[in-house]
């Protein structure tokens, strides 16, 4: 089982950037598909972005299109989140996940998660 670690939180104003960092220890790095997901106050966790395996082929919810980019480094064990512009709206506690399944279009087939890092935009 993969064990998974954000960092890079914080506190900000709109129209700033951070990048998140999410390190991977315990499995093989380069056999998961992995995701970022986030959840807001009083709201459900709603998908972000996710990468395969190689890199090659990411996914992003509208919501951050063209503002969010998604990356890994297996060398590293390690997947990032860059988000620049960032709204008030994007205020949430920012979760990595790592999927072992062929699809992992869904939340559910997500087996591990991280802790979870803060990340508040304010206006």
């Amino acid at each position: 089982q993969v064990q998974l670690e954000e960092s890079g939180g914080g506190l900000v104003q709109a129209g700033d950037s951070l990048r998140l960092s999410c390190a991977a220890s315990g499995g093989t790095f380069s056999r998961y598909v992995m995701g970022w997901f986030r959840q807001a106050p009083g709201k459900e966790r709603e998908f972000v972005a996710r990468l395969s395996r190689s890199g090659g082929t990411v996914y992003y919810a509208d919501s951050v299109k063209g503002r969010f980019t998604i990356s890994r480094d297996n060398a590293k064990n390690t997947v990032y989140l860059q988000m620049d512009s960032l709204k008030p709206e994007d205020t949430a506690i920012y979760y990595c996940a790592a999927c072992s399944r062929y699809g992992c279009s869904e939340r559910y087939e997500y087996g591990n998660w991280g802790q979870g890092t803060q990340v508040t935009v304010s206006s």
